[in-house]
């Protein structure tokens, strides 16, 4: 192994060292999400959403697209990512948290990401409790 393998591995592990950072990448395995929805899930500030997903994007696990003025997120396709995320995700399996973010998941791809963008927080809770 050679520095900028340790470097990259040390990144990768400290990217996953956070349980929203986990959840995101549990969220993600169901396909692409736009960040709005994310912070929904997550029910944190857009800006603290938006620190997860950059470390999550510098040690190579998320890929992102943006379409207009949202920001879609997905798993990185490459085999190193998978790797991580397959054994990070492994421990998270089944978890209380995991099923429930996939339940909420499910409830907002229901709606249109731009209707959901302009929702307050009171009306996504109310799209989220069903």
């Amino acid at each position: 192994m050679n520095s900028t393998d340790l470097e990259t591995a040390v990144t990768a592990a400290r990217a996953l060292a956070h349980p929203a950072r986990l959840r995101i990448l549990a969220m993600l395995r169901s396909g692409e999400l736009c960040v709005c929805q994310l912070t929904a899930v997550l029910g944190l500030a857009p800006s603290t959403v938006s620190a997860h997903l950059r470390e999550l994007k510098l040690a190579g696990l998320v890929a992102e697209r943006k379409d207009g003025r949202y920001v879609h997120v997905r798993l990185a396709a490459t085999a190193a990512a998978m790797a991580w995320i397959e054994c990070a995700l492994a421990h998270t399996a089944g978890s209380a948290q995991t099923v429930a973010d996939a339940a909420a998941v499910a409830a907002l791809r229901r709606l249109p990401v731009d209707e959901l963008c302009r929702l307050g927080a009171d009306e996504v809770r109310a799209v989220l409790a069903g």
